[in-house]
């Protein structure tokens, strides 16, 4: 009776067709389920970075929905992808089986405070729960002085990062493989930034996943 309600006020709809009745379709799962491809970004990060996909229909919906309007419910269907992903790259060969630490990019402070939390994070969170050898560590920290990407040019992106990217992985076993996770790439600049920051602290960094290459 309440979900009816519920249904009546505020409409259930597909975050990455807007169907309705649905908060995540079978077509749009289906387009998720694009095996991943290693892509070449502006700036290199010195390591590989595989895209499910580009920025664009049902993968641009939902990143948008996840980070902009409030739908968390929509880390689950995004973790489902990227586990898959870590999956089929292991099948191939790119990335080692066994324990692998997922590090979310970072995320500034006030974005994810307007957000309600951290989508990346709850997305790999989710993507942990399909696949126990994944290890969440969230320790990339942004510092306060980094602006809001949007509109910046590649090396307005790399100046407006450069540095100001810290880690906290005092409990972090340095002897596992490593591998960042984000919703988009666009330069690469956080990427790079991110690789250097975990080399600098012992890291071994195999590669960068993301839901979509803008």
């Amino acid at each position: 009776m309440l979900s009816a309600l519920l249904d009546l006020v505020l409409p259930v709809r597909c975050g990455g067709c807007d169907a309705p009745g649905t908060p995540w379709c079978r077509e749009c799962a289906r387009v998720l389920n694009d095996p991943p491809a290693q892509v070449h970004v502006r700036v290199d990060p010195g390591v590989p970075v595989w895209a499910l996909g580009a920025y664009s229909g049902v993968r641009r919906n939902a990143v948008v929905a996840a980070k902009e309007r409030g739908r968390r419910d929509l880390a689950a269907p995004l973790g489902l992808a990227a586990a898959v992903a870590v999956a089929r790259l292991r099948r191939w060969g790119e990335l080692p089986a066994g324990p692998l630490i997922v590090v979310p990019a970072p995320t500034r402070a006030r974005a994810a405070r307007a957000r309600g939390g951290d989508p990346v994070t709850r997305m790999a969170r989710c993507a942990a729960s399909h696949d126990p050898t994944l290890h969440v560590h969230p320790m990339l920290v942004t510092g306060a002085t980094v602006r809001d990407s949007v509109g910046l040019s590649a090396s307005q992106r790399q100046d407006n990062l450069a540095g100001r990217i810290s880690i906290r992985a005092d409990s972090v076993p340095r002897s596992l493989p490593l591998l960042v996770i984000d919703d988009i790439v666009t330069t690469g600049a956080t990427t790079r930034e991110a690789v250097r920051v975990l080399r600098k602290g012992g890291f071994r960094t195999s590669g960068i996943l993301v839901i979509a290459r803008a």
